[in-house]
């Protein structure tokens, strides 16, 4: 994937969120986690990451808003559920970002808010846990960035010919070439 990102939340409260989180970050290729002002027990996180996140990932943890300190050139986006917030869908992800999340149970704070670069949002009717909301932004931002193929117009998965059918193809083209001279 092209690029760097780094995801994290603000004044969250539930061990189990932030163990997830850090175990998705980890999965999609993160290069640092953070937390704002948690209200969480650090070694309590590391239950729900299974992956050992934080054994391979910078974590970084900011006692206010005030004191995030991001590489040059990291744009923050906040994801929130607003109405003037833009839809994942079609937004397009800053090369170099920092993604951030508001706690369970409320929104990101009006002084983050501020700070970031860009708000976006999942579209739907309501919100979603915040580790399901991480995950979806971390999706697609690889679907975005990752160079994957297209996407075929019918149903299903882009087309691999197997070798016999490559080999026949080639031996078709060789026939009708020699009836064509």
């Amino acid at each position: 994937m092209r690029g760097y990102f780094g995801i994290g939340v603000e004044s969250i409260s539930k061990e189990q969120n932030v163990g997830t989180i850090a175990r998705s970050a980890h999965a999609f290729g993160a290069s640092f986690f953070f937390t704002i002002a948690p209200f969480v027990d650090i070694e309590a996180m590391r239950v729900s990451d299974t992956s050992g996140a934080f054994d391979h990932l910078p974590y970084y943890q900011y006692e206010n808003t005030a004191k995030l300190d991001l590489p040059m050139e990291c744009q923050l986006v906040g994801i929130e559920l607003t109405d003037e917030a833009i839809d994942l869908p079609s937004f397009r992800h800053p090369l170099r970002a920092a993604y951030v999340l508001g706690p369970e149970m409320g929104h990101l704070s009006e002084e983050i808010q501020n700070k970031c670069d860009h708000i976006i949002k999942i579209p739907m009717k309501f919100c979603v846990n915040v580790g399901v909301a991480a995950a979806i932004t971390m999706y697609d931002r690889q679907i975005s960035l990752g160079k994957f193929a297209e996407r075929p117009v019918k149903p299903g998965g882009p087309l691999i010919e197997t070798r016999a059918q490559k080999k026949s193809d080639t031996l078709r083209r060789k026939i009708r070439s020699k009836k064509q001279i």
